[in-house]
């Protein structure tokens, strides 16, 4: 003998009432087989009600035994409760029970969505069927653009979809007028007589009197059971009940499926979130703030770092100082004279130098007709504007012919022309006198800005350092020796070698070494130190914005319960919520990202018209970074809203409005 499709032992459902408990059903034994209409009536409060959603896998009863197929649901996890409800089950509800932001095909193709049908297989399957209902123009049509009785329609079709094989209608024509309820009883009647199980609940015995069988309830028992010759209505025209249902795509299981998942989330949430624009934007804007905040304030901290970079560049990177004495300030500097030319020249043979400039400086009285200035006079070698990295504006350098003869030539800087030149007298060729020795000018320097956009005032001029040791100053020993590093090679190491030759050849360490790369090292740690402070001040901002994003979700949560509850009755498993309401977290963050990202290169206009020292800069890292960033915020703040959503009751969601 054959399995009843739905059969139901000494069913008890009870519920608590505060401490108290309240039996809602009552020891119910009912058996439905294949292919019956069954009306279920009764006074409000008998049960009918509850005894649908426990025949519908929505609910479970506290006692007794309930098998559909021969399938003990009791024992069944949620998920397999869903599959029971999106594979054999199709609800028709009495207030329809329609997403209100989806359109009438959209509403009607929700269940296969969850099967994982092709979006093309479900969308034709769906129009078919509302075309077959007589509603194939209202398909565009959201809820509230249709009557009640064309909304109830699409709820057929939504209850058609996956081609259910039991169509349970909790009063089904109690919101409709009499016209719109005896055309739905019609549909019903077809899809009878086209082989699909009926369960009608009802309290009118005009809409039981469609039905075969009648089972009367009573304060939650069943009082009668009876066989009835149903009314005869309107022949089936049109086959819609014995339409396929879309197939799901194959590999459902694995990754393909997974990915299909996601996107049909995704599609969702981007639904949901365009159908409430205000509330999405504001949800946002916690995260447009913060990222904004992060992303700027990283570019102006790289701004800034660079411009200090740029500075030290102008000053000569990648040298190398070497001086007489301990360290700075050593009272016996002054007395120690081993610092020679020839130092110079042995360093300038390593295959680490690029270049190498003795240096001898004193300050000095320069002159030029009736002007008489102090101006810093560097005795240097012909290299030292490569190893300094200065540009000339006008005129030439002295080269190694004029440090050979002790050529009375100079090179003065910008300043130094402007006070002995004036601005319109060009100084190429004139004399100054240093000291009382004439020097011709032969070259400008380019102007160069002091350390960090300080701006100075102190005169320059350079002579080649044996002119300054024979006729300026006296004296054969060095202030200091300049050395330019070949690119590539490492400072440190290059410093270390440095030392080991000059003590080589003094017998001694009688001498201190200044590192240039250690500034540039020094910039960039401070740099990196004060943007990761300044980041995080900003990613208190982000976090009281995925703060904001929780809660918003947690009141979209509440507000979109019935929503949940309709999912769910149609068959979508607690993951399909979660990921749905993770996805909408995620998305409004992203979103949220892209959007701060955007304007932080508006702040970056504003910023450029006020502070011309530097501009933000960008960098690929920083903006990957804000958008992982935004994701992991939607990630963690989503969790909590999307999980409440997922444990939700299917049967309480659908209760509330």
């Amino acid at each position: 003998m054959a399995e009843p499709l739905l059969e139901l032992a000494g069913v008890t459902r009870c519920y608590q009432t505060g401490e108290k408990q309240t039996a809602v059903l009552r020891d119910i034994d009912l058996t439905i087989e294949a292919g019956e209409f069954v009306a279920i009536m009764g006074a409000s409060g008998s049960g009918k009600s509850t005894l649908m959603n426990v025949l519908g896998c929505l609910d479970r009863p506290t006692s007794g035994r309930y098998r559909v197929g021969g399938v003990d649901v009791g024992a069944l996890p949620p998920d397999e409760l869903a599959r029971l409800r999106r594979e054999r089950f199709g609800f028709i509800f009495q207030r329809y029970h329609l997403l209100a932001h989806l359109s009438a095909v959209d509403n009607v193709q929700v269940p296969s969505v969850y099967t994982g049908a092709a979006r093309r297989t479900r969308l034709s399957r769906a129009r078919e069927l509302l075309a077959q209902l007589g509603l194939a123009e209202r398909g565009e049509h959201r809820p509230n653009q249709l009557s009640g009785g064309q909304q109830q329609r699409v709820s057929v079709a939504r209850a058609l979809m996956n081609g259910a094989e039991v169509v349970l209608a909790d009063e089904p024509t109690g919101a409709l007028d009499s016209k719109s309820g005896r055309e739905v009883m019609r549909i019903l009647g077809e899809l009878h007589a086209a082989g699909r199980t009926v369960v009608v609940v009802t309290h009118d015995e005009q809409v039981a009197a469609y039905a075969h069988r009648v089972v009367e309830m009573s304060d939650g028992a069943i009082v009668s059971d009876r066989a009835q010759a149903a009314r005869r209505g309107a022949e089936m025209t049109e086959d819609y009940a014995r339409a396929e249902p879309p197939a799901p795509q194959p590999g459902q299981a694995g990754v393909a499926g997974s990915a299909a998942r996601l996107f049909q989330a995704l599609s969702m949430a981007w639904a949901a979130l365009t159908a409430h624009r205000l509330r999405t934007l504001l949800t946002m804007l916690g995260i447009v703030i913060g990222i904004m905040s992060v992303v700027s304030i990283v570019a102006i901290g790289e701004g800034a770092k660079r411009y200090m970079l740029d500075e030290i560049s102008s000053m000569g990177t990648n040298t190398i100082d070497v001086y007489p004495g301990r360290d700075w300030g050593d009272s016996d500097a002054a007395l120690i004279k081993t610092l020679v030319p020839a130092d110079a020249q042995a360093l300038a043979a390593e295959p680490y130098v690029d270049s190498v400039t003795p240096g001898v400086y004193r300050n000095a009285t320069v002159r030029h007709g009736n002007v008489d200035v102090q101006a810093m006079v560097n005795g240097v070698g012909e290299r030292f504007f490569q190893v300094r990295a200065r540009a000339l504006a006008s005129g030439i350098s002295f080269g190694e012919d004029a440090v050979r003869r002790h050529a009375q030539v100079a090179v003065i800087d910008s300043n130094a022309r402007r006070t002995l030149f004036g601005e319109h007298t060009d100084p190429i060729g004139r004399t100054i006198l240093i000291g009382n020795v004439p020097c011709t000018v032969i070259g400008v320097a380019a102007e160069q800005r002091a350390s960090f956009g300080g701006g100075t005032h102190d005169l320059a001029v350079w002579v080649p350092y044996t002119t300054a040791s024979a006729r300026l100053f006296g004296g054969r020993q060095l202030d200091g020796i300049t050395v330019r590093i070949k690119a590539g090679q490492p400072g440190e190491a290059a410093e270390r070698k440095i030392t080991e030759l000059l003590t080589r050849r003094h017998g001694r360490k009688d001498f201190f070494t200044y590192n240039m790369d250690s500034i540039v090292k020094t910039v960039e740690s401070t740099g990196r130190t004060l943007t990761l402070l300044l980041s995080l001040i900003a990613v208190v901002s982000l976090i009281v914005g995925g703060i904001g994003v929780m809660n918003i979700m947690l009141v979209s949560v509440t507000e979109r319960t019935r929503e949940i509850g309709i999912r769910m009755a149609v068959g979508a498993r607690r993951s399909d919520v979660m990921l749905q309401f993770l996805v909408e977290a995620v998305l409004v963050c992203v979103l949220g990202g892209a959007i701060g990202i955007a304007l932080s290169f508006a702040v970056s206009f504003v910023f450029s018209a006020f502070v011309d020292r530097w501009n933000m800069i960008f960098s690929a890292k920083s903006l990957v970074a804000a958008v992982a960033c935004s994701t992991a915020i939607g990630v963690a703040f989503g969790f909590m809203p999307a999980r409440n959503a997922a444990r939700l009751d299917p049967v309480e969601a659908l209760s509330r409005d």
